[in-house]
């Protein structure tokens, strides 16, 4: 009898362990990594020694990225928020992005943040813009994880169309 019962006591939990529900394949929530920059023209290639010399800013970007059930990556999205102080007043910001480049390197632009020449003007020189939901390729964000440094913000100017002020990424 006692042997009956262990038997039976196993084929319960055998039973019971090998369910046959199996949840539909599902996306993980996403997860968002953080970067900033200290904007500054000295970080220019060369440095900006015009009368926007005086400006500086700060960028925090937002990585977002969400995985399917196997755990590769579906989407990579990037929001910005940048932060520009201390330039002339009526400055014209004409652009706005990332580069690749490693500080004092100018590289090619990787993201675009969609500003529009002439859209954002520093009232009493200062200001401030946002971008969100712009659309990475995965391996490009997979690449700025990897070494946020060997990429940089900058932000273009009507008076300094190669570029203000620059910063290194730096995940925070």
């Amino acid at each position: 009898m006692k042997r009956l019962s262990i038997v039976a006591l196993g084929i319960l939990l055998a039973s019971g362990c090998s369910s046959s529900n199996s949840s539909p394949s599902t996306t993980s929530g996403p997860t968002t990594t953080r970067f900033t920059a200290d904007l500054k023209p000295a970080n220019e290639s060369p440095a900006i020694t015009n009368s926007e010399s005086s400006g500086s800013g700060s960028v925090q970007i937002d990585l977002t990225q969400t995985k399917d059930a196997a755990g590769n990556v579906s989407t990579s999205t990037v929001n910005f928020t940048a932060n520009m102080t201390s330039f002339p007043s009526s400055t014209v910001v004409n652009i706005a992005h990332i580069h690749t480049g490693a500080a004092g390197v100018n590289g090619g632009i990787v993201v675009n943040t969609t500003i529009n020449p002439g859209e954002v003007v520093l009232t009493s020189g200062t200001g401030t813009f946002t971008r969100v939901g712009i659309t990475l390729a995965n391996d490009l964000a997979a690449q700025i994880l990897a070494n946020p440094a060997g990429f940089y913000f900058n932000i273009h100017t009507a008076a300094n169309p190669g570029g203000v002020m620059r910063g290194q990424l730096v995940k925070q």
